[in-house]
């Protein structure tokens, strides 16, 4: 039988690379983590960790234990937050991670409808890119996260360069899909079109945000090196941009209708494969009332944007 503080230690050695780091995190002093690897592996009989530079790296049997550390810790907390619900005299806490887009389109409604059907929960939103959110979810200092597809997203959905592969070990329940949208001047010749061709715009200034290795790749595909006017990821900005002719913009739709302005039109850019957007949590999870109610909260949000939608940019 495995020490649940041994199953810590490794989880967080796993997490930070070194003994130094996991100490602080846990509170620990490094003799103490040494102390607590060394015995782990006495009862595993076999090498958990190796030294890598500065750091450790973790052996085969080392990432599976690691693995199966996490599930173990993971439910442990869930099992806290779900008896500190029924015990508690209010309505408990739920913790979310979201994406920029979901933040501005989707996660206020959800929390405003939240507020009013429970208003004895409190949620707390961090606003971060899906990378960080699925760390979060995995180390649980959030109940559930917000994504884009981690196969096919931008910048919300890679960090360096490095899309994030699917985790078997979560739960990810489908909200809505979004569209990769054009922004244009009122004005612009292609304002009326019901959607865009990427190679119709190969003329034009560019306003990108600072993810962009794979619209860059596109645009080449389309024959063209695009010309960058302004970079910002600040979607207010982009619109404002956009409104005052310096270029035009790409966005996804949840992010268009987060800022009204009457310069700017959005349509639809052609051939472009639509991002699923979803949320993710541990499984155990979804069983937590402050959680569940969350989620039933976002999904209705979500299906009434999805039945607003139809139409508003360009047609689906």
């Amino acid at each position: 039988m495995f020490d649940l503080r041994q199953l810590q230690v490794l989880s967080e050695v796993a997490r930070t690379g070194t003994y130094t780091a996991a100490a602080e995190a846990l509170g620990y002093s490094q003799p103490a983590i040494s102390y607590q690897m060394r015995t782990l592996e006495r009862t595993v009989g076999a090498a958990l960790v190796t030294r890598s530079g500065r750091g450790v790296r973790l052996t085969e049997v080392g990432q599976t234990l690691a693995r199966h550390a996490e599930t173990v810790l993971a439910a442990l907390r869930t099992a806290a937050d779900e008896v500190s619900t029924l015990t508690s005299t209010g309505g408990g806490q739920v913790r979310l991670a979201a994406m920029q887009s979901g933040c501005v389109a989707l996660v206020p409604a959800a929390l405003g409808s939240l507020r009013r059907t429970h208003p004895e929960l409190e949620a707390v939103v961090t606003q971060t890119e899906c990378p960080v959110s699925h760390q979060l979810v995995l180390a649980g200092e959030v109940d559930l996260a917000m994504m884009c597809d981690l196969e096919i997203g931008q910048r919300e959905g890679q960090r360096d360069g490095r899309s994030v592969l699917p985790d078997p070990r979560l739960l990810r329940l489908p909200l809505l899909s979004d569209r990769r949208c054009v922004l244009l001047p009122a004005d612009h010749p292609l304002a009326a079109a019901p959607t865009v061709e990427l190679a119709d715009l190969a003329g034009e200034r560019w306003v990108l945000e600072s993810g962009r290795a794979r619209f860059l790749a596109a645009c080449q595909q389309a024959g063209f090196t695009p010309r960058v006017a302004a970079t910002s990821d600040d979607q207010l900005t982009i619109h404002c941009l956009v409104a005052n002719r310096i270029g035009v913009a790409i966005m996804n739709e949840l992010g268009v209708g987060a800022h009204i302005d009457p310069r700017v039109v959005a349509r639809p850019l052609r051939n472009w494969p639509d991002r699923r957007i979803f949320a993710l949590l541990w499984p155990d999870m979804a069983k937590v009332a402050p959680v569940a109610a969350l989620l039933q909260s976002l999904r209705a949000t979500a299906d009434e944007y999805t039945r607003r939608s139809v139409g508003r940019v360009g047609a689906r």
